[in-house]
């Protein structure tokens, strides 16, 4: 769609992690090479503008952030808070789960993340919060559609653990490992 939100979420990681704008920001929407170069020169400028404090995550938030990473923020926060597990779905929720968890780090349990990001920096998140997520699938579509894919995986789990058979019950041996 190109309407900006992978550009205020690398302006964000990049003052979270002092980490630079090549490791910090994809095409996002697809972009031109001549796009891309001027997507980073743009993100570089802001931040060297705006000064965001990389140890307040309020301040860089305020600073170079968006309202859609401000709220994602907040509800990473809420569900932790109200102990709800919560689904992360891409680059720009795993850059406001890192804001999240940089505020309180007691947030990082409750996080799901649906799949890979395509964004360079995915990786790299995904070690900074130390979560693995469920899908690989190379997808790189947003609005969502990695939760849309998880939630039915999460169904079939949770049905299988409440209703599924024991081995007593389907008459399996327990395993016994050989010494």
């Amino acid at each position: 769609m190109g309407i900006g939100n992978t550009t205020t979420s690398s302006l964000v990681l990049m003052a979270l992690t002092g980490i630079s704008v090549e490791q910090a920001t994809g095409r996002g929407g697809g972009l031109t090479d001549a796009a891309f170069a001027h997507k980073k020169e743009v993100i570089q400028i802001g931040l060297t503008k705006h000064k965001p404090d990389p140890k307040d995550p309020v301040d860089v938030l305020s600073k170079v952030g968006g309202f859609d990473l401000a709220a994602m923020c907040g509800v990473f926060l809420g569900a932790a808070r109200y102990r709800l597990p919560v689904v992360i779905d891409g680059f720009i929720s795993i850059v406001a789960a890192l804001c999240a968890a940089r505020l309180c780090p007691g947030v990082r349990p409750y996080l799901i993340p649906s799949h890979h990001t395509a964004e360079p920096a995915g990786v790299l998140l995904e070690q900074a919060l130390d979560v693995h997520p469920v899908l690989d699938a190379h997808m790189a579509l947003g609005e969502g559609t990695g939760a849309v894919c998880l939630f039915p995986l999460l169904d079939l789990a949770a049905s299988l653990y409440c209703h599924g058979s024991t081995f007593d019950e389907s008459g399996i041996e327990a395993y016994v490992p050989q010494v």
